[in-house]
């Protein structure tokens, strides 16, 4: 729809900050001058002013910029307002909300706005001290029982783009999900009281009275986190860290040492946060070059283990010595270190004989399989922590996007910290007998079948692609993949007893093989999550039941491409 330049000139004089007003207003005048970048202008402003952002996967997210459809002061402080009055609704006046903040651009001044308006509504904002860690604030949430608590980060986005997480605990919500990110119905009203919220500049906002609080919460969470690892499981373990140019860092590292790993090399050019992330493509532990800094580190000194935080320290992946693979170490999918965390969460909990694993859609089947043998339920959730974080009697959870929730009675989200130390000390565990982590996953294949998993990411400019694929796959499914037959499909927008409907499709072949797709939550990118699974015929030769899976998932991958037809 075409934007007014009523509508561009009302924004403009209600957006408090200079910059954004600034870069509206230049425009503005580009579209009306009639010069040569008018039509680029105008398709700018056009898409500034496609409408307010909303809460999706992960909360607000998006790019930095002026107007509604980016993240800015103005988008922030309507969010603030319509949060505070969702919490009058709920609780009264006197509700309080904990504050965190990474150290992308524009975060520390959103943590700033956030505090304002909150404290002229009536609320109590505590402000965490620094730039620090998601889980960090995660913890808080429980930690101090507050109502609500707002995150400030766009999480492994690339360095344009900020967001804005909402997480619900204290008198607002009790039991499993209590302290963790929203849901429906809850951002749904919250949507309608940011929509009721008026003009940035009409929100009341104070101009102090907050509490920035010490560093009290962080000494609180490195207790917690170190309270995870036994003693005297340590000894002797090399490790490389890169905190990605976020957060993490320092209390990564700090968390490492409590427990006993103290010979810890970490990356120096990825050490300090950098909103820039000038190291990397894009600043996902996943991404294709993203570890190759710390894989030569790593190669330097002679390393038993390399661990790596995304930005804000959620997510956490892991790369392991293997002189089976090319450059003698191995970055494991994120399926491959839920299972290994599944396993040794397993062995605790089957000694109680209480507890439930669970785990996304579309992550790998073999938690499940894992779960049930150590006599333990296993759920299957929607994509995303604010799903899996609420299930009830949960001990472990994770998604394949480098996402464990290993302490849920703590921290409702992904945490890349406790993660990370639970997964140096399987490490040191597994050295200790004579073992290393290829090896167990090469057990676990011979336990429970051999199951391979990849990703198939279609990033487009036009996000109306996706809708395009997505009704095309829905009109005309595939009737083989990878040489199978396609037995069963489950439209996933339909629900079920399991599952709230969400937009997606799975495919599961004759030979077990599956495929999910689904359009991102966070990005223009249409997913397609491939599983094949493999029964080990030679336990002594796991590596040719993996060349096995490794073909088939390339089959898969290419029927499934020509199928989704972008």
């Amino acid at each position: 729809m075409k934007t007014t330049a009523a509508e561009v000139r009302a924004w403009i004089d209600a957006d408090p900050d200079p910059a954004t007003r600034a870069e509206l207003t230049v425009l503005l005048q580009r579209t009306e001058a009639g010069d040569d970048g008018v039509t680029a202008a105008g398709a700018e402003l056009d898409s500034r002013f496609a409408g307010l952002l909303q809460f999706g996967t992960a909360g607000l997210r998006g790019a930095l910029g002026g107007g509604p459809s980016r993240m800015n002061r103005a988008v922030v402080i309507k969010a603030a307002a319509g949060l505070s009055a969702f919490l009058t609704a709920r609780v009264g006046a006197g509700f309080t909300v904990v504050i965190g903040y990474d150290a992308r651009h524009g975060s520390a001044q959103f943590a700033t706005d956030t505090a304002a308006v909150v404290t002229a509504a009536g609320g109590r904002a505590l402000l965490l001290p620094a730039a620090l860690p998601t889980p960090v604030l995660a913890f808080a949430v429980r930690h101090l029982g507050t109502d609500a608590g707002v995150m400030v980060t766009a999480s492994h986005n690339p360095p344009q783009d900020n967001g804005y997480k909402v997480y619900l605990g204290g008198r607002v919500v009790t039991g499993a999900g209590q302290g963790a990110q929203i849901v429906p119905p809850f951002d749904g009203e919250i949507a309608a009281q940011i929509a009721a919220a008026g003009p940035a500049n009409a929100v009341p906002r104070a101009e102090g009275g907050w509490e920035v609080l010490g560093d009290d919460v962080r000494e609180a969470y490195l207790r917690r986190a170190a309270s995870l690892i036994p003693a005297r499981h340590t000894r002797g373990l090399r490790l490389v860290y890169t905190p990605m140019h976020g957060v993490g860092g320092a209390t990564a590292v700090e968390a490492l040492r409590r427990v006993g790993f103290t010979d810890v090399h970490v990356v120096a050019k990825q050490a300090d946060p950098d909103p820039d992330f000038p190291t990397v493509a894009f600043p996902n532990p996943e991404e294709p070059g993203a570890l190759d800094l710390a894989l030569e580190l790593a190669r330097a000194v002679d390393a038993d283990l390399v661990l790596a935080n995304d930005p804000d320290a959620d997510r956490c992946t892991v790369a392991a010595p293997d002189p089976t693979v090319a450059g003698g170490w191995r970055q494991l999918t994120g399926d491959e270190i839920g299972a290994l965390l599944g396993a040794q969460t397993g062995v605790a909990a089957a000694m109680t004989g209480r507890g439930v694993m669970a785990s996304s859609v579309v992550s790998s089947r073999l938690l499940d399989r894992i779960a049930r043998s150590h006599g333990l339920d296993h759920r299957t959730t929607l994509t995303g922590f604010k799903w899996i974080a609420r299930t009830e009697g949960l001990v472990f959870g994770y998604e394949e996007a480098i996402g464990y929730c290993v302490d849920p009675q703590a921290v409702r989200d992904k945490d890349g910290i406790t993660a990370a130390l639970r997964l140096a000390y399987l490490a040191a565990q597994l050295r200790d007998a004579g073992s290393s982590v290829p090896e167990m996953l090469d057990d676990l294949a011979r336990r429970h079948g051999l199951h391979g998993t990849s990703q198939l990411a279609i990033r487009v400019a036009d996000v109306g692609l996706i809708a395009d694929a997505m009704a095309r796959l829905r009109a005309a499914a595939p009737a083989m993949l990878a040489g199978a037959p396609v037995v069963t499909v489950t439209d996933l927008s339909a629900g079920s007893a399991d599952l709230p409907p969400t937009d997606g499709l799975s495919y599961l072949t004759a030979q077990n093989d599956r495929v999910i797709i689904r359009p991102s939550g966070t990005e223009p990118k249409l997913k397609c999550y491939l599983e094949v699974v493999v029964p080990v015929a030679d336990p002594a030769d796991v590596a040719a039941t993996r060349r096995v899976a490794a073909a088939r998932i390339e089959r898969l991958r290419a029927d499934v491409s020509a199928a989704v037809g972008l």
